[in-house]
């Protein structure tokens, strides 16, 4: 009888009566016999919906179930009453794990049949499916569906096919936005626009608009282009064909309204034919400024197209009024001449909207600047600086300066508002403001993003509760923008309150993270409430997580989301099995926030508590023997969950990861059975893939991905952070065979492609830039890492000088003859291919446009010394002598500053910490210039390094790396542990470091001493351990130094390390041991290191062993695989070992071994050692003519070996099975 036929017995045991075959088979209901049919001719889902259609309006009774079973009697069908409701289950699951056969049983329903299953899953809230009397867990079942890709595809396809054949259209539109909007993947490709319906009723037409509108950023440029087009025929159709010609056009005001931002896809043709009245009544709509404002990849071309037929329409261009309904239109105006100073202004307040636009900036910033020249005209900057929106963003340093405080204190309400700052503008603002005002909580609070530019001193010398006032509020939502610098002042002013725990207490969200460990330690008035919107570091939580679970039950712990940080494995194997399989969703849904080193210990939790319900991804975290647990129908589960994790989250060790990445092919080589021939063939294995298929080597992408696959992959791609350079070149190559060559690519099909194609060759990245210069542009910004797009910047360079060099007015300098200077519109065009102008040209250049774009060009990464010398020179030819720069001027120079001499260092005020503080950010730095720098900063501001504060130390940054031992231990603790996890974080030599250390012990107590969470505490500064101290710490506490402070540790030093601590040391610190470390390892230590590399349980107390612990889905049975059948199999191998070769049919060897893999576990007890051993199938080699000797991955377990490796290859001392000696 077929697996599946055992749905069949849900007709059984739905009532304990009874059963006779005496009943008339006749008498069964139509509908029941027609299930019945179903179950005997294999057609399950079918009739599962009849049954339950049938009890929509049938009560079901004994009698029922009586004439059921006098009809299979009838038939001659036999079967038994065993596991009805799993069975059920377990045939609903396989339909889940199978889209594509899900989607074929759905093809093959009826209409009433496809009416009760889309009733069961879109209208039906019932957690309980109650079919007869057997209930099924429909909640489960419906999430399990909705968050399955493949599923929701099958839905998808589906509800396009059937569902406006059998249900209401709007039910349809309504199933359709529920499963568009519910699922992160889109599946709304350009091949599947074809399959909507041609003909709908106007309602369902105008909803179906509306979802696709609201996916609209969802979908790609073809898909989007294909969903206009779907909406055009429709809408044409709709059309009164009387009054259609060919010089009239079909978009009305109307239809442009249901188009929405499907309008920018209007041909530039079809807009010059929409009637002026048309047009007119679209402006009038109230809605028509608010669809406008969402128009953000218009095009200037077709912006001015229906900008032209507004104005033909009869409205007046420069009212005030027209302009407020522009929209975004209003970022390509072009009606320049004999303009007033009011309309500009006008104009000038409707642009703040125009950086929402995709590119086009050089443009928009063209128009201001000549907007701006109109609005000043008679007036001064001061008058008008409130009127002036956004484009106060494009006045130079000198402009800004130039503002009088009292016009900066009028203007705030706009000035707030304002975003796309530069830090040197902010800087002069904020300045101005508060020179007017008093740094009082009312006047910060409207300050807006301008409260960046508060110096450092400023935050400190205000009032603690204002101050604290201010950090709930207009601090909270800048907080990003704030330096390190300026958090730590914060904090300490607030911190120096009287009341300290109450506004400690109060901060929220990511600024919590800035407090240090030690001013934790002063305030005992937590609760889990409090801590639930904050952001923790791992320091943190593992203190507040240990003080908190004193008075507070786990699970509230566990639910604060960010405390889970503070989870240490010894919590983890404590908490009874009940307990942690219960709420192990919070650890599930909080795995982005967890160490690989936690992930390891609650797999090793999961596997003792229940290796049978093991989440997949949990595989990946335990040592590589126990993805041989993985095969057959496991396979498609466990790909799933890796694809809806991210691996290198869970992995770091490279070996573990490649090894993950083979058990993922050999698992899509082996998945046939699943609709799978061993290749990606099309978008149902793209959604099984998911994350996973940013890790797919480039031979796989190679030969085993097809065109339709990529098509469908190509989003996903996109969204790989770490693809190589080998993985692109394929991806590369898949997309020339998909869309041919660049020659013929459209605009959309550029723009999907997007950051591939700085994988392409010079010569096609020219036609590409001849063809869409704009889009080109649009994606070189967006490229990363820059290195890899060398050739597109290049091309970006020649496309952006080629337009422009016959436009722009040559230089009558003498030195600068025949060279082109660049413009402000070459420079923000440009971006980072700004790094190919020239010296000479960068020389040449205007001395108006390197103050206007100072700062963009101090972000260019790849300006090399020669470049950045000339930048500074010109630099010192703008502003002046060194000795007269503001801050505001170093602070713009970015890299630049790099090529400052140590000399011209010292020539600078450098007093105040915020300059430093941007100056430290730069990694380029030689020793002499940071000891300049430092030096600058203590004499400018009058300090030594004994009266430097928190906020100083936090704002050096580097800098501190070139500190002599003297100066560190100058450092006052108390300034020093409020600092400690921000120096933490540097990388400094390691004689640094150990003075570091010392002061650490001043704040800490003795290194010995230290505990976890001050080990996270302080970073890099364990590197400065020695030898003594680092082999005093409890093995326990290796997985708490942090990862980076692990390479820190120089070799001659980690070598003290015993073979205990190093398997400790949790996969990610193991991942980070360096070459030099490792030359310095014992054969011993080395092997530890692979166990900790491998996530190898070693030592935690009260842990499972493992080797007894039976494989994921298998439960033996006492004494299952003991001693006699250990012998047993190995005779039944050596007998298929013979009949193998002599060619004699029988059991084969391949029969064997697959009997082997999906029995990995033999339990045996060994006397002689006294300890409970398991043989596990792991890799069988060398049997070519016989299979004396073999290779099996053993695990021991043992209180006597805690640190044993895992991986010895042994003899079993009185076993049948003797592996013999095995290979070197």
């Amino acid at each position: 009888m077929p697996r599946l036929l055992k749905i069949c017995f849900l007709l059984i045991l739905m009532s304990p009566a009874e059963i006779t075959h005496s009943q008339n088979s006749e008498d069964l209901p139509p509908l029941l016999q027609k299930a019945v049919e179903e179950v005997i001719t294999g057609k399950y889902l079918n009739a599962l919906l009849d049954i339950l259609h049938f009890q929509s309006s049938n009560a079901w009774t004994a009698d029922t179930l009586t004439k059921v079973m006098a009809y299979f009697h009838a038939q001659d069908v036999v079967f038994t009453l065993s596991s009805l409701q799993m069975s059920i289950q377990s045939y609903l699951q396989n339909l889940l794990y199978q889209p594509r056969q899900l989607l074929c049983a759905f093809q093959q329903l009826d209409q009433q049949q496809f009416q009760t299953a889309m009733k069961c899953l879109f209208n039906s809230r019932k957690d309980r499916l109650e079919v007869g009397n057997v209930v099924l867990d429909w909640k489960n079942t419906r999430e399990r569906i909705f968050q399955s890709p493949g599923v929701n595809r099958t839905l998808f396809l589906i509800t396009l096919e059937k569902c406006f054949l059998a249900l209401r259209a709007m039910d349809c539109v309504a199933i359709l936005s529920q499963i568009l909007h519910m699922s992160a993947v889109n599946y709304l490709q350009p091949d599947v626009i074809g399959s909507l319906p041609k003909v709908l009723q106007e309602d369902a037409f105008r909803n179906l608009s509306t979802v696709f509108k609201d996916l609209y950023d969802k979908t790609s440029a073809n898909t989007q282009k294909a969903l206009y087009g779907w909406m055009r025929e429709i809408l044409q159709k709709s059309y009164n064909t009387s009054e259609f010609s060919e010089s009239a056009s079909w978009v009305s005001a109307e239809n442009l309204w249901i188009l929405g931002r499907y309008m920018v896809h209007l041909p530039l043709e079809e807009i010059l034919k929409i009637s002026l009245n048309e047009i007119r009544l679209f402006i009038s709509y109230d809605n028509a400024t608010k669809q406008l404002d969402t128009v953000y990849d218009i095009t200037p071309e077709l912006a001015q197209a229906f900008l032209g037929r507004i104005n033909s329409s009869g409205f007046d261009m420069r009212n005030t009024s027209t302009i407020y309904r522009l929209g975004l239109l209003v970022c390509f105006y072009d009606d320049m001449e004999q303009m007033d100073a009011a309309v500009a202004r006008a104009l000038l307040h409707q642009m703040i909207k125009c950086n929402q636009l995709r590119g086009f900036q050089a443009e928009v910033q063209k128009l201001k600047s000549q907007l701006l020249n109109i609005a000043m005209q008679n007036q001064t900057l001061n008058d008008i600086l409130g009127s002036l929106s956004d484009a106060v963003v494009g006045l130079t340093s000198g402009q800004l300066e130039s503002l009088s405080p009292e016009a900066v204190h009028n203007a705030i309400a706009t000035l707030n508002q304002v975003s796309g700052w530069a830090k040197s503008q902010v800087m002069i603002l904020s300045s101005k403001y508060l020179s007017y005002e008093k740094v009082l909580f009312y006047n910060v609070s409207q300050m807006g993003a301008l409260v960046t530019g508060i110096s450092t001193q400023s935050f400190y010398r205000m009032n603690p509760k204002e101050l604290s006032q201010v950090v709930r509020g207009t601090i909270s939502q800048h907080l990003p923008d704030l330096s390190p610098a300026q958090q730590q002042g914060i904090l300490r002013k607030v911190a120096s309150s009287r009341d300290f725990s109450s506004p400690v207490t109060d901060i929220q969200g990511a600024f919590f993270r800035e407090i240090s460990l030690p001013d934790l330690w002063k305030e005992n008035g937590y609760n889990s409430s409090v801590m639930k919107e904050k952001e923790l570091r791992r320091s943190q939580a593992l203190y507040l997580y240990k003080l908190l679970s004193k008075k507070t039950s786990p699970v509230d712990l566990l639910s604060t989301g960010q405390l889970v940080k503070g989870v240490t494995c010894q919590l983890i194997e404590s908490m009874g099995t009940d307990f942690f399989l219960s709420h192990f969703k919070f650890f599930e849904k909080n795995l982005h926030l967890l160490s690989p080193y936690q992930v390891n210990c609650l797999a090793w939790k999961f596997w003792k508590a229940s290796n049978t319900s093991i989440p997949p991804f949990l595989l990946l975290v335990l040592p590589v023997e126990y993805l041989e647990y993985v095969s057959g129908p496991l396979c498609v589960p466990f790909i799933e969950s890796l694809g809806k994790t991210e691996v290198d989250l869970l992995n770091p060790s490279l070996h573990k990861k490649d090894a993950v990445l083979q058990k993922v092919q050999e698992c899509l080589v082996g998945m046939v059975w699943g609709g799978w021939n061993g290749s990606i063939a099309d978008e149902y294995d793209v959604d099984l893939l998911g994350n996973l298929i940013c890790h797919l080597p480039p031979t796989f992408l190679h030969d085993r991905m097809s065109l339709k696959a990529m098509a469908a992959a190509l989003h996903q791609f996109k969204l790989c952070q770490q693809l190589s350079h080998e993985q692109k070149t394929e991806i590369k190559y898949k997309l020339l065979e998909l869309y041919g060559s660049p020659k013929n690519w459209t605009a959309e099909t550029t723009l999907d492609i997007g950051p591939f194609i700085a994988q392409l060759s010079k010569g096609e990245l020219n036609v590409l830039a001849e063809k869409f210069q704009d889009i080109i542009l649009q994606i070189a910004k967006t490229v990363r890492p820059i290195s890899s797009a060398k050739e597109l910047l290049a091309t970006v360079f020649e496309s952006v000088s080629n337009a422009t060099a016959n436009t722009e007015p040559p230089l009558i300098r003498p030195d600068c003859l025949g060279t082109r200077a660049p413009s402000s519109d070459e420079i923000i065009k440009l971006a980072e291919a700004n790094v190919y102008w020239s010296v000479q040209e960068l020389k040449c250049m205007d001395a108006r446009t390197f103050d206007k774009n100072v700062e963009r060009l101090g972000t260019v990464s790849g300006f090399n010394s020669s470049q950045l010398m000339v930048l500074k020179e010109k630099a010192k030819q703008v502003w002046g002598s060194l000795s007269g720069w503001k801050s505001y001027h170093i602070v713009s120079l970015g890299r630049i500053a790099l090529a400052l001499t140590e000399d011209e260092i010292e020539e600078l005020d450098l007093h105040l910490i915020d300059t430093i503080s941007v100056l430290s950010q730069q990694t380029e730095w030689t020793p002499t210039q940071a000891r300049s720098i430092l030096h600058s900063f203590l004499e400018d501001s009058g300090q030594t390094m004994s009266t430097l504060k928190s906020f100083d130390l936090v704002g050096l940054g580097a800098i501190l790396c070139v500190l002599n031992s003297t100066e560190i231990m100058s450092i006052r603790s108390v300034e020093f542990s409020a600092a400690v996890a921000r120096i933490g974080l540097l990388l400094c030599s390691t004689p640094v470091l150990r003075q570091f250390k010392k002061m650490a012990e001043s704040v800490f107590g003795t290194a010995t001493s230290w505990n976890g969470s001050v080990l996270q505490e302080i970073g890099t500064i364990a590197g400065g351990l020695n030898e003594d101290e680092l082999k005093a710490f409890n093995k326990n506490l290796m997985p708490y130094f942090q990862p980076i402070a692990i390479s820190h540790i120089p070799g001659e030093i980690f070598q003290a390390l015993s073979p205990e601590q190093i398997a400790n040391l949790g996969p990610e610190n193991a991942a980070m041991v360096t070459g030099s470390q490792r030359k310095h390892l014992t054969v011993s230590q080395l092997q530890s290191l692979q166990l900790a590399l491998d996530g190898a349980r070693t030592s935690t107390p009260e842990a499972p062993s493992t080797a007894c612990a039976p494989p994921v889905g298998q439960t033996p049975a006492p004494g299952a695989f003991e001693r006699d059948e250990t012998s047993f199999l190995y005779q039944v191998i050596k007998k298929a070992d013979m009949q193998d070769n002599s060619g004699e049919r029988g059991y084969t060897l391949d029969w064997i071994l697959d009997t082997v893999r999906v029995m990995p576990s033999f339990r045996f007890r060994d006397s002689g050692l006294q300890r409970c051993s398991t043989l596990t199938y792991g890799h069988i080699t060398g049997a070519r003519s016989n299979l004396s000797y073999f290779i099996f991955s053993w695990r021991i377990s043992s209180k006597t070996y805690p640190y044993a490796n895992s991986y010895h290859y042994h003899s079993c001392p009185g076993s049948a099975i003797s592996p013999g000696t095995p290979p070197a």
